[in-house]
Formats: structure tokens, sequence, C-alpha cells
């Protein structure tokens, strides 16, 4: 069990997959969480699911304004804000560099590079003065491998890569926690979208070797006790039996 008692939470990409399952465990452990998606529907139903410990709010991570409002909601309701989850993005659309669609190659970069820079930029200055905070950035193996049709992909996790390398160079010694969390190929709707394209080994991957999403939430819980100090300015691979012991996972 993680004691997040006290602690408030703000998920990013909360309306499905990972980050609902992430907002589901903060509260369980204790935090007050906002969800923050584009689609309102649905981070309205899964915050009043989880009850009063969870607000909701309509946030696109591409805009910093957004962002920004976000992070203020959450001040402004619960008061503060501890943790943060960069867990926002989009694997679509997966095609060769040659057939690919400009702008749907910068939109993919304006969620999972700047939606990354956007959150910790927004929550920075609060954190920074209280001196404590926690901030998880969903990345991935693709940060460290080149895969055929996933060059916007593979770019965009390198780059949250080196925000967490930086934001940890600069927070540090300042009382700021920043982590990154690569949990490998995970049983959610991004997934579906992989097989469909039949693009890469990780298309041809059986369903049956996904985790679920729950593990990802309780990772991301457990990274923000104590234990994350282990991680700060790098991944940590979910793919890692011993990580997965300390969880509670297996």
């Amino acid at each position: 069990m993680f004691d997040l008692s006290g602690h408030v939470a703000l998920v990013t990409g909360a309306s499905r997959g990972i980050g609902e399952a992430a907002a589901r465990s903060l509260a369980k452990y204790g935090a007050r969480v906002v969800l923050a998606a584009r689609s309102g529907d649905d981070i309205d139903r899964i915050a009043r699911d989880i009850g009063a410990k969870a607000a909701a709010v309509t946030c696109d991570v591409a805009d910093y304004g957004a962002v920004a409002g976000a992070v203020q909601f959450c001040v402004d309701t619960f008061g503060g804000i501890d943790i943060l989850v960069n867990n926002a993005g989009v694997i679509e659309p997966i095609s060769r560099i040659e057939t690919s669609d400009p702008d749907a190659w910068d939109k993919a970069i304006d969620i999972n590079v700047k939606g990354v820079y956007h959150g910790i930029r927004a929550v920075a200055p609060h954190m920074l003065e209280k001196g404590s905070g926690t901030i998880v950035n969903i990345s991935s193996g693709a940060a460290a491998g080149a895969l055929e049709g996933w060059s916007h992909y593979c770019s965009s996790k390198a780059a949250a890569l080196a925000l967490t390398r930086c934001g940890d160079k600069e927070f540090a010694d300042r009382g700021l926690r920043v982590v990154g969390l690569s949990p490998g190929t995970v049983a959610t709707r991004m997934q579906v979208d992989i097989k469909a394209s039949g693009v890469n080994p990780v298309s041809q991957l059986d369903p049956s070797v996904h985790i679920p999403a729950e593990w990802v939430g309780e990772t991301i819980c457990w990274l923000c006790t104590a234990a994350g100090d282990a991680y700060r300015g790098v991944d940590c691979s979910l793919r890692d039996e011993d990580v997965r012991k300390a969880v509670g996972l297996v």
C-alpha cells in the first residue's frame, strides 16, 4: 500500500487507458485528483465514479494556456498540486516517413512533446514555491529504439526522456522529483490501433502479452513515494521484474 493522503495530483490524458487507471489508483491511495483530457464527457463520468476526491477539467495539452488553466483549476479546487502525471499521448498516424502527413506528424509532436513541456512548465512554479513535488512523464521503449512507421512516436518519446533529464538537472536540488515511466506494451486503445496498422513487430504481438493499465497506475503511485528517488531523471521500466515485485504486481 502507498500512502498518498494529503497529495493533490493532475493527470493528463485521463479519459481512458493509463490516464484513467492512474487517476483511480491515486485516489485509492488517498490523493485528490484532477482528471484532464480533451474528452470532457469521459473525464466527467470517471470523476463522478471516483467520488469527492476527484474533479475534471477539459484540456488540450498542445495548448499551453489550457494546461496552465488546468493547473490553476487544480490549485483552486484542492488547494495545491503535488503530483503531475504527463500521460497524454498519441500513436496515430502510423506511417513510413515517405508517406507520412506533415500536419499529422506535427500534431503528434504538439501532444507528445510540447504537452510534456507544457505540463512541467505549468506546475514547476507551484512546486518550486513549496520545495516539493513529483512529475511522472510516461515514456516508452520507443524513446531509445527506432521502429518502422513510428518516426513521430519514437522522436517524441526520445524528446520526453530528454525533458525528464533536463527537469531533474534543473529541479533536483530544489525539492522536485522528475521521473520517467516506460510501461512496455499495455492493453489500451493504443495497442488496438497498433495491431490494426500491421506495421513493425509490435503490431504482431499477441494481445495476451500486454499488461493491464492498472499495473501502470499502481506503478505511478509507487514512483510518487520515496521509491521514486531511484529514478530521478531516468525512465523506470515496468518490464523489469524487480520493479514489478517492488510495486506488488507479481
